[in-house]
């Protein structure tokens, strides 16, 4: 029998090394919670932002003194991005700092989800590799961790960000909210959930509409929230409109309608 290679690849700072193992990483349920948060960061060809990011998400949790934890997934970039982070994690040996080099690309969603599964924090939050979030906007979400269950983040100045993508954005966000019957003002935010919520409560879309599903699902399960309005910067091409997350978000909408028919219906 020919073993099959694996799909992706470890490096862990000197920290991070002496309280895992490698069945630790390959079976995450032998793991527990024993931190405050893991920060995940998703990092695709982010050569030019990925060192500052990693920079203003160590500096800013260790304003707050939450013990925490990076775990950055890069999905296979072409570029110099996971080199770039091995150097950080080595110029960084007393922070828990993970990477995982995904072989092929498995998305962002996919990644997501499987982050939960490495970490070993009460909280979980994304992060974008290109430094969408300035230091004092994670202080302002990351210090409301325990006050809700999903610490939504409301966008009030999005530097960099067209007029077009803030209407096509608002349109998501109305569309929604129209059929979850929620009244959020922003879904597609760099949201802080409990880590055991994403594992428990994860749905299988994929794409742009993943993390709207999350929280609709969370609601449902009569989860709470607390939105918070902070900055951000917009850095990338949308690809809001490809084939992919068109379709991603027709799944997304349709899982949020079958799941409140379904709670008329039980729930009575």
């Amino acid at each position: 029998m020919v073993a099959r290679a694996r799909p992706f690849e470890f490096t862990l700072s000197t920290a991070a090394a002496r309280e895992e193992s490698e069945r630790e990483l390959l079976f995450p349920e032998t793991r527990g919670t024993t931190l405050d948060l893991t920060a995940f960061v998703s990092c695709y060809n982010e050569v030019d932002f990925i060192e500052q990011t990693l920079e203003d998400i160590r500096v800013a949790l260790r304003e707050l003194g939450l013990a925490s934890e990076i775990i950055v997934i890069d999905d296979g970039s072409s570029d110099r991005s996971a080199e770039l982070v091995r150097r950080y994690i080595a110029e960084h040996p007393e922070d828990r700092i993970i990477l995982r080099r995904n072989l092929v690309n498995r998305g962002l969603a996919q990644n997501y989800i499987d982050a939960a599964f490495l970490g070993r924090g009460r909280y979980y939050k994304l992060f974008c590799g290109d430094n969408t979030e300035p230091r004092h906007s994670i202080v302002q979400i990351c210090s409301q961790a325990g006050k809700a269950d999903i610490i939504v983040p409301r966008y009030v100045s999005v530097a960099g960000k067209s007029a077009f993508r803030k209407w096509l954005s608002g349109a998501y966000t109305a569309l929604v909210n129209l059929v979850s019957g929620n009244r959020l003002a922003y879904y597609n935010g760099l949201a802080l959930h409990l880590r055991y919520n994403i594992m428990r409560w994860h749905p299988n879309t994929r794409g742009f509409g993943f993390q709207a599903d999350i929280i609709c699902m969370l609601l449902d399960q009569g989860g709470t929230y607390m939105e918070i309005e902070v900055e951000a910067i917009n850095r990338a091409q949308s690809r809001a409109l490809t084939v992919k997350n068109v379709l991603s978000v027709g799944h997304t909408l349709l899982d949020i309608v079958i799941r409140r028919v379904a709670n008329a219906i039980y729930r009575r």
